[in-house]
């Protein structure tokens, strides 16, 4: 290993108590094809020996740096790795996964070819898989694209955190009460950044019980809704009213959320002739075909063909995706 006297790209692992998979995910860093890297773990309070396997590791390769602080959770240990890192890049990585040999080669060459400000990348999930989780994983390993990425950007976070790569500037961690990794990801895009998913592959996905997403109350579907909502109103509504497509579950849900924003909603509409005429929450169902036409539509249902229909039907009204036209699930 031969690294630089100044490293390009800083890989920040924040860790707490992680000895299960640590080593591994090191292991494969330190494997990288790209290697001119420095990996800052950031051990988080471990009780166990995450923080030994961080050393060992250090003394072994002079890329690793090892900060240790009292536990102060994910977002604290993702500030203090950003604020030791020195690279020109950041990528973010778990200290449960699996980064493949190509991983920063792959993304810093999208970055630096294609002027983009940041890149996620294709994931595989391991080591058992749900039929949800491969639903997911299709989808963000399809966003590879900017322009597929902000298409479906209020759907879920159209990038998977340990895949995160960006200019050293463009990203940082706050604290809310809503998925940190998203409301990063949404923060790039409000400020104009552009992203996209690396078609390749460059990340296995360690899924398991204690996960943040399985564990953290901030990873709720009502928590997700709050955070879509809140970028909503400041800036594709904007004082617009909201016109929710889809009275099922995710439209409900939504239009809860955005009711308890403050956002006018000014109606919902659906194709169920059981729904047409009533109210929900003291707003009207409308048939598509004598729904509102101002406002910005939410196209609030869950799976990909449904979102395609709407899509449709909203390109029939003449409506532009990302302006008065959004999907959300």
């Amino acid at each position: 290993m031969n690294p630089s006297r100044s490293s390009l790209v800083s890989v920040l692992v924040p860790v707490r108590d992680g000895e299960a998979y640590l080593d591994e995910a090191l292991r494969s860093l330190a494997a990288q094809t790209h290697e001119d890297i420095e990996v800052i773990v950031v051990d988080d309070g471990s009780r166990d020996a995450s923080g030994d396997i961080a050393r060992g590791w250090a003394l072994r390769d002079p890329r690793v740096r090892v900060v240790r602080q009292e536990a102060q959770g994910f977002v604290a240990a993702s500030r203090r790795a950003c604020a030791e890192a020195r690279g020109a890049y950041l990528a973010a990585m778990g200290a449960d996964d699996v980064a493949r040999p190509h991983r920063i080669e792959v993304q810093l060459a999208a970055l630096e070819e294609e002027g983009l400000d940041a890149c996620g990348g294709g994931v595989a999930y391991f080591p058992e898989v749900t039929d949800g989780l491969r639903r997911y994983e299709r989808w963000l390993n399809s966003l590879t694209t900017v322009e597929r990425a902000q298409e479906d950007l209020f759907v879920e976070c159209p990038i998977g955190h340990p895949t995160l790569f960006a200019r050293a500037g463009a990203i940082s961690y706050r604290p809310v009460d809503w998925p940190e990794d998203y409301d990063l990801v949404l923060r790039l895009w409000a400020a104009g950044r552009r992203f996209r998913n690396v078609a390749e592959v460059v990340l296995d996905w360690r899924d398991h019980p204690s996960r943040l997403a399985r564990t953290d109350p901030r990873y709720s579907l009502e928590a997700f809704a709050r955070c879509k909502v809140e970028y909503l109103r400041r800036h594709l509504l904007r004082g617009r009213p909201a016109v929710v497509w889809g009275s099922g579950p995710v439209g409900k849900l939504h239009a809860r959320t955005l009711l308890d924003a403050g956002v006018e909603v000014a109606a919902f509409v659906d194709v169920d002739q059981r729904k047409i005429g009533k109210r929900i929450y003291g707003i009207p169902v409308h048939a598509h075909d004598d729904g509102p036409r101002d406002g910005v539509v939410l196209g609030a249902v869950a799976g990909e063909a449904a979102r395609a229909r709407l899509r449709e039907l909203a390109r029939e009204q003449g409506r532009r995706e990302g302006d008065d036209f959004v999907a959300v699930a």
